[in-house]
């Protein structure tokens, strides 16, 4: 895969809130592709994080990148239809947090949106099957969802093998995203497992040159 397929989208969960606007921005401006969104619901994971509403700020903002948003929430399908009216681009959740995994697909399609479906770490990817075909990303977690910083789960390195070579023996048009502990020491692993798209939190918000991190993240993803 050429290093432009690549999607880097940084986790803004680990971002500067009392500046999230520029700091957004400075991030896109600094080579990022997407932003990506973490909700969590204090219900289907122990952690409270942000709303359509901080969306809906950074589209006001003048924030025009796609915007990739996590749903760790319980239920699904109100929360689908607010990010939607609020700008998201992506939209993914976990299929146990349904209770109609294809309803909750048709609603982000039928709200302008692209669909996803999201596995934690001990989820088995046997769970997609009959989904895959209105699949626009498969999100793998390397860590359980609930808090940033967390380390990287080798075994989701095999579980990304096999996903790719699903999506490939069946000529999917899916994004392969990989969320959770990575930075610019592993994304090359990552890659060679098949991901094609990267949530990076605190590994570029954690630095004080956001383009030159995301440059030798770019660097590493290169083929040789």
């Amino acid at each position: 895969m050429a290093t432009k397929d690549y999607i880097i989208a940084p986790s803004i969960l680990s971002a500067d809130f009392s500046r999230l606007g520029e700091e957004v921005n400075s991030v896109i401006e600094a080579g990022a592709d997407w932003v990506h969104f973490d909700v969590m619901d204090n219900h289907y994971v122990p952690n409270l994080t942000i709303g359509p509403m901080v969306c809906r700020s950074l589209r006001d903002y003048g924030i025009s990148a796609p915007i990739d948003v996590h749903l760790m929430v319980e239920p699904v399908d109100e929360l689908i239809k607010s990010f939607s009216k609020a700008g998201a681009t992506y939209i993914t959740f976990h299929p146990e947090a349904s209770g109609d995994v294809n309803r909750s697909i048709g609603l982000i399609r039928d709200n302008g949106c692209k669909a996803g479906l999201v596995l934690n770490p001990d989820i088995s990817i046997d769970v997609l099957e009959g989904y895959l075909d209105k699949l626009d990303i498969v999100l793998l977690m390397s860590v359980f969802p609930g808090f940033a910083g967390q380390e990287f789960i080798d075994s989701v390195l095999e579980k990304a093998t096999k996903m790719r070579s699903v999506i490939n023996e069946n000529n999917l048009e899916i994004r392969l995203e990989v969320d959770g502990g990575i930075k610019l020491e592993n994304i090359k692993d990552v890659a060679d497992a098949g991901a094609d798209t990267f949530v990076s939190g605190s590994a570029i918000f954690g630095e004080p040159d956001y383009f030159e991190i995301i440059q030798k993240m770019r660097d590493s993803l290169k083929v040789e």
